[in-house]
């Protein structure tokens, strides 16, 4: 796919959002290289490349944009992407904020060297992976990402201890998981907005009070 198709394809997912020149090239690398490692290794069920751009670009490119316009996200924070299977959200996030300092936590073998081989094919400084589980990383960040969150009772707390003191969680669900955080997140603070193109999924920050 060009990356003029990709670019129309997101456009109500970025509205507002400043993004690099290159990223829609850097897109076009992703996808090309997603769609030919899942033809082995399932990296997503989604097969359709128009769908992998709205559902997995724009999706996790709509984090960015809630991050950056409504939480101050800031160009050289630290970014821990929790379960991050083939990269969603946390390498569309690092494209759209080069500076970010991003570490991709995934506990699957396949799925973290899909990761470093996109590392590599993205040329992408400031980035890592962790081939393990969140809870076994034993660092913080600024700001902790998850999307389509299994297991999700275990999955927040796990998340919510990765972050700093004043850190912030980011989420892509469901409305329906969204009505369970109460009862399994202490953040203080939270934006909430539903994701363009979709009736019941969420881009929800929950905010780390200050120590």
């Amino acid at each position: 796919m060009q990356p003029s198709q990709i670019a129309a394809l997101l456009d109500s997912y970025t509205v507002g959002l400043p993004l690099p020149p290159a990223i829609y090239d850097q897109l076009a690398t992703y996808l090309d290289l997603l769609l030919r490692w899942n033809v082995k290794t399932n990296l997503t069920a989604i097969r359709d490349p128009e769908q992998i751009v709205t559902r997995h670009f724009g999706e996790s490119l709509f984090a960015a944009r809630v991050l950056v316009q409504d939480c101050g996200l800031q160009p050289t924070a630290t970014l821990a992407d929790a379960g991050s299977g083939a990269g969603f959200p946390g390498v569309p996030i690092k494209l759209a904020v080069p500076d970010l300092h991003v570490t991709l936590i995934e506990s699957q073998n396949k799925k973290a060297t899909f990761l470093k081989e996109l590392i590599r094919h993205l040329r992408l400084t400031g980035t890592e992976v962790f081939n393990g589980r969140a809870e076994q990383w034993g660092r913080r960040a600024d700001v902790v990402t998850m999307r389509a969150v299994e297991k999700f009772e275990l999955a927040i707390p796990a998340a919510q201890s990765l972050l700093a003191p004043g850190g912030k969680l980011c989420l892509l669900i469901g409305t329906a998981q969204r009505q369970r955080l109460t009862h399994l997140t202490s953040l203080k603070k939270s934006v909430e907005h539903v994701i363009p193109g979709t009736m019941d999924s969420v881009a929800w920050v929950g905010m780390v009070a200050q120590i």
